[in-house]
């Protein structure tokens, strides 16, 4: 759940409150979705690689924070977005989005309920702007307020298979329920939980089970001011179990192993949930207190498109060669247009278009998301993705790439 990178520059508009943390740890930094943030600190496989055998620490301070509180505020929520927030209970989250009258997603977003009456809704970066002023407009007439907190709210994650213990090591070893109370907390749940620091105290903190590299991981929300000391103790709490920290780079190529939709690439104005494989998320059942059927924006149009035949599927490709698929290329039929040499001519039948790819540093072979015409879907459909030039050999594989291995 994050927007596309936009460039490597310095003169982005907004900088993180750990800028100075990443500048000092030598990060190579990118403008993204409006910030400067770190791409990558070391390499893009180091990073990646420490995620899935160790931890990484990410600094996603760049996402939006937006409190809905009153007494309607899951009303005024399950007016604005396609999910059913009334039926979360305190303390769990939800994946959702946010649609356009057409249906179409403006983004997507993890809301967590924090009390009865009180939600915070974390949106994508390039997107926070706009779904707040939206939530402020789709709430009016209900009981509830809308606080866009992104500038007063840090927001870092531990990611790995080490990432409860490290969390869990953050809390008071005095005070071995909040420990607990980590290694207890399931996934899609948070709780308010005290973390230490090494220079400056504890830090009131939201701490949150989910992520979005396919590995159990944590995210810690805390207050801007307090960001770089649970940065660096995190840090050096961390790296004698492995962690490192990790950039963008590292959390496309393992979001995109794991399956997972980027905002402005698999998802955008031109998307429904439907055709990105996520309708589930969609709840045309919702009922208001009456029990009569609950109108939401786009409604209407998302009970159409649900009963309506999709022109394109979003499916995951696994790549037979070497040279990997990248945004925008064109996938096409193996043998229509494309002579014996694998030269992709002019008259080549374009069947659909390729979202992300990349190598896949965990499974050793190119990767890649395209949404492709609803024929060619099915699993074991070969296909080919037009590479400047030359046709590399696809198959259409179930996602996600990559799920981490149970523990026993």
């Amino acid at each position: 759940m994050t927007e596309q990178q936009t460039g490597t520059t310095e003169s982005a508009e907004r900088r993180s409150p750990l800028h100075d943390e990443h500048v000092a740890l030598g990060a190579n930094l990118t403008s993204f979705g409006g910030w400067l943030m770190p791409l990558r600190y070391t390499s893009d496989l180091a990073e990646h690689r420490a995620v899935r055998e160790a931890a990484g620490l990410f600094d996603l301070s760049h996402m939006g924070e937006i409190e809905v509180a009153g007494p309607q505020a899951a009303a005024a929520l399950d007016h604005a977005l396609v999910g059913n927030l009334s039926a979360v209970a305190p303390g769990r989250a939800r994946y959702t989005m946010i649609c356009q009258e057409d249906g179409a997603v403006l983004d997507d977003l993890v809301v967590y309920r924090l009390a009865d009456e009180r939600f915070l809704v974390v949106a994508n970066a390039g997107n926070a702007d706009l779904v707040a002023r939206e939530l402020v407009e789709r709430a009016a007439g209900f009981d509830a307020t809308v606080t866009d907190q992104g500038a007063s709210t840090a927001l870092v994650a531990v990611q790995g298979p080490r990432a409860e213990e490290i969390v869990a090591g953050l809390t008071d070893p005095v005070d071995p329920v909040a420990a607990e109370t980590v290694r207890d907390l399931r996934y899609y749940a948070a709780a308010p939980l005290v973390l230490r620091t090494d220079d400056d105290g504890p830090v009131d903190a939201l701490v949150a089970r989910t992520g979005y590299t396919g590995e159990d991981g944590f995210e810690l929300f805390v207050p801007a001011d307090r960001a770089a000391d649970l940065w660096r103790t995190v840090l050096a709490a961390g790296a004698p179990l492995g962690l490192v920290p990790a950039g963008l780079s590292a959390r496309d190529s393992l979001r995109l192993e794991a399956g997972m939709p980027l905002y402005g690439h698999e998802l955008d104005t031109t998307t429904t949930p439907y055709e990105a494989g996520l309708g589930r998320v969609v709840k045309l059942d919702k009922v208001d207190a009456d029990g009569a059927p609950l109108e939401f924006v786009g409604r209407a149009a998302l009970a159409a498109r649900r009963e309506s035949p999709p022109a394109r599927v979003l499916v995951g490709l696994r790549g037979l060669g070497r040279r990997p698929a990248r945004a925008g290329y064109a996938v096409v039929l193996p043998g229509d247009g494309v002579d014996t040499g694998g030269a992709v001519g002019e008259s080549a039948r374009r069947v659909g278009t390729v979202t992300s790819g990349a190598p896949s540093p965990t499974l050793g072979h190119p990767i890649a998301l395209a949404y492709v015409t609803p024929e060619l879907s099915a699993e074991g459909t070969e296909l080919a993705v037009d590479v400047r030039g030359r046709a590399e050999p696809v198959v259409v594989v179930p996602l996600p790439f990559y799920r981490r291995p149970q523990q026993s």
